[in-house]
């Protein structure tokens, strides 16, 4: 119960629904039980004795108790859905939020499939429980406690004779619930499996297509689709194994209740009326015991869900998140690393080591270096998606644990590498930082990244909806929305990392003319493979291994014969050289 313990925070709120829906189970089960009670009185009172006028009467009370028994029933299950769909409308707000504020290292792990299932399948399951497994829990101990009070008021020996089945038939059900449970985790964790296998094939179908590699990704999913249906499989098993042997306690007790039972009624000892009451009461004890393994079913599942979905919400983001500077100030953008040096988990090398420098506002700085050399890791520390294993970044002055992440990103504008826009039009894309600003002001970063020309071509001009992913533009012009959309919350510090690799040379230097009165005032990184992205800064650092192995203007860089030298023989030379063997 240390599952449901942990998130009675997200139900219990809403337990006036699960009361109301208790207290109408209650009126149900004493209902359900009353019915023996009158076809016992029935034979004994008015058919073996003649009494045929009473028949009219027990025919309008019957009727009337039926009339109570389906309102009742009806709100004790309006109520119980309404506590079920309550509770996890409130989970999945804060699993959903949870999701939104966990640092970058979680979703360096995460699978976005996985994710998705635990929001979707596991939140359902556990919404099934709530609704209705807590109640039929209650219902069976309510049948069998009223049941055997009323099966001992009518005959203690049949009662004992009946029952003696009971404890092995309770040893069944414990022991299908220690086997059920971890079978049903592993569906869950198959299913997740299995959903970030379809997210991953769809995500990716163009490369799919691209390389005719269709059998081959419908393989990969074969062999999920397989461990999904093996776990069910061996759940299925478990279930084979176990509801015969309870079926056939259950009978054993009817059985020894007919033998002995009619023995009594032989004798004397008991009423015809009171053993046709006793067969079908113990039916309310057997039938409940045998289908608590539905309800087990049911408890397992949400508990496996529960589980996954404790690690969502228990997970803790790593970032400190102080309240020092509210997100309306406005920093003056300038950076410093001291002595910084990053490691993102205890198993790996690390991607930046002893990285010292200063940036003052104004000033445009570029990173250059191999893949993997720790320039994105690098810019990331300013933003706080990583927090350094050493050293640290300051920002005016303050290291940035000093700042809200609230007013931290919003003085950074980041253009990543690869652009994602949401499935929403160009505008909302674009003031997607600042939903406050007006038409004019999207218009103008949109000039800027030199994307207003191409997005005024487009049907519906700056109110175009988007497909995912911004399905549609191209690459080029993705990164220039994405340019547009850092600009217009008007940062203080300008982070592109390699915002502009997928452009053509011609718009990449229109892009960096109109970037060139961007940058004054403000503190720029550009992250390139291309020198010719970045020869214009005021200062170049090139990294190797997550080290500053050169740092100097683009001139005095090519006079060292280092790492940025053999850089710019590569793009320059061998351009050059094919230039001229184009031309002979």
């Amino acid at each position: 119960m240390e599952t449901f313990k942990k998130l009675s925070p997200y139900y219990w709120p809403y337990k006036k629904y699960f009361l109301y829906s208790i207290a109408f189970l209650v009126l149900v089960t004493a209902i359900t039980v009353v019915y023996p009670m009158i076809l016992q009185v029935t034979i004994d009172e008015v058919v073996l004795k003649g009494k045929y006028h009473w028949i009219p009467y027990l025919s309008i009370g019957f009727i009337l108790l039926m009339l109570v028994k389906g309102i009742a029933t009806y709100i004790n299950q309006y109520t119980g859905d309404l506590f079920g769909i309550s509770s996890v409308y409130r989970m999945r707000d804060a699993l959903y939020e949870k999701l939104q504020y966990l640092p970058f290292k979680y979703y360096d792990n995460a699978k976005t499939g996985d994710l998705m299932s635990r929001l979707t399948a596991d939140v359902e399951g556990f919404r099934f429980f709530l609704s209705f497994g807590f109640t039929e829990l209650l219902r069976f101990f309510l049948l069998i406690v009223i049941s055997v009070g009323v099966m001992f008021y009518y005959s203690v020996s049949l009662t004992i004779v009946t029952l003696i089945t009971l404890p092995f038939l309770g040893l069944a059900v414990y022991k299908f619930d220690r086997a059920v449970h971890p079978a049903f985790r592993g569906i869950r964790e198959s299913f997740g499996k299995l959903n970030t296998k379809v997210q991953e094939s769809i995500s990716g179908i163009n490369t799919v297509k691209s390389l005719s590699k269709e059998n081959y990704e419908i393989g990969k999913f074969n062999v999920s689709n397989n461990d999904y249906k093996e776990n069910y499989l061996f759940t299925s098993a478990i279930w084979a194994k176990y509801f015969p042997l309870m079926e056939l306690l259950g009978n054993i007790s009817v059985i020894l209740l007919l033998a002995y039972g009619g023995s009594l009624v032989m004798n004397g000892s008991l009423k015809p009326g009171e053993l046709v009451a006793f067969y079908s009461l113990v039916w309310y004890i057997i039938w409940p015991i045998v289908n608590l393994g539905f309800v087990i079913n049911q408890f397992s599942q949400a508990k496996a869900s529960g589980e996954r979905l404790i690690e969502v919400l228990d997970s803790e983001s790593e970032i400190s998140d102080q309240s020092e500077l509210t997100s309306f100030e406005r920093l003056r953008g300038e950076v410093e690393f001291r002595n910084v040096s990053l490691r993102y988990d205890e198993d790996s090398k690390e991607a930046l080591h002893d990285i010292t420098f200063k940036a003052v506002p104004g000033k445009v700085f570029g990173l250059i270096g191999s893949t993997g050399s720790g320039k994105t890791s690098l810019t990331q520390l300013m933003t706080k998606f990583y927090e350094p294993s050493s050293g640290e970044v300051l920002i005016d002055g303050k290291s940035v644990n000093s700042y809200s992440l609230t007013a931290l990103r919003r003085n950074v504008g980041f253009v990543l590498q690869e652009s994602f826009l949401f499935s929403t039009t160009i505008k909302e894309n674009i003031s997607y930082g600042r939903p406050e600003v007006t038409l004019e002001q999207v218009i103008d970063s949109a000039k800027r990244a030199q994307a207003h020309e191409f997005i005024m071509e487009l049907p519906k001009g700056y109110e175009t909806v988007l497909g995912e992913r911004g399905m549609g533009l191209s690459g080029g012009q993705k990164q220039r929305i994405a340019i547009a959309r850092a600009l217009c919350i008007d940062p203080s510090i300008l982070i592109l990392d390699d915002a502009t690799s997928a452009v053509d040379m011609e718009t990449e230097v229109n892009i960096q003319k109109a970037l060139n009165e961007v940058m004054k005032g403000r503190t720029t990184f550009i992250i390139a493979h291309r020198i010719s992205s970045l020869k214009h800064a005021d200062e170049i650092l090139v990294l190797e291994d997550g080290r500053i192995v050169e740092r100097g203007k683009h001139e005095e860089l090519i006079e060292n014969n280092g790492a940025y030298q053999r850089i710019y023989d590569i793009q320059f030379k061998d351009q050059k050289t094919v230039l001229t063997s184009n031309i002979s």
